[in-house]
C-alpha cells in the first residue's frame, strides 16, 4: 500500500504555525517542532493575560480612586459604600477617569455621596 504524504493540508498547517512563529528567535521561528512548542506556549500567556489585563486595569482603578478619595478626607472603601448608599451607579473605570482627568468632577461626585450617607 503507498504511503500517505497528506499532501498540501500538512503543508498549509506548518506554514500557518511557522507564520505565527516568525519574529521569534532561533531555532524557534524556523524548525517545525520548535515552532509548534514555542506558538503553543504563546497561545497559552495569550490566553491567561486577556484575563489577567482585566484584574490589572481594576487594580489600577481602586488604586487611582483611593488616592483621589484620599485627598477628599476618605478611604476607598468608605467612598464605595457612601456611592452605594446614594445610589450613584459610576463603576471603577469612569471614577478612574474623572479622578485623573477631571478633579473638579470627581470632587462633586464624592460630596454627592458624602451628603447622601449624612
Amino acid at each position: 500500500m503507498p504511503r500517505a504524504k497528506r499532501g498540501f493540508k500538512a503543508r498549509r498547517r506548518r506554514n500557518r504555525i511557522k507564520a505565527w512563529a516568525s519574529g521569534y528567535r532561533g531555532g524557534r521561528s524556523k524548525l517545525w517542532k520548535e515552532a509548534l512548542i514555542a506558538v503553543h506556549h504563546a497561545w497559552r500567556f495569550a490566553y491567561n493575560d486577556r484575563r489577567k489585563r482585566k484584574r490589572d486595569f481594576r487594580r489600577l482603578w481602586i488604586i487611582r480612586i483611593n488616592a483621589a478619595a484620599r485627598g477628599v478626607g476618605l478611604s476607598y472603601s468608605r467612598l464605595t459604600g457612601a456611592l452605594k448608599q446614594a445610589a450613584i451607579g459610576l463603576d471603577r473605570k469612569i471614577l478612574a477617569e474623572l479622578a485623573v482627568s477631571d478633579p473638579v468632577a470627581f470632587g462633586k461626585v464624592v460630596e454627592a455621596a458624602k451628603a447622601a450617607t449624612a
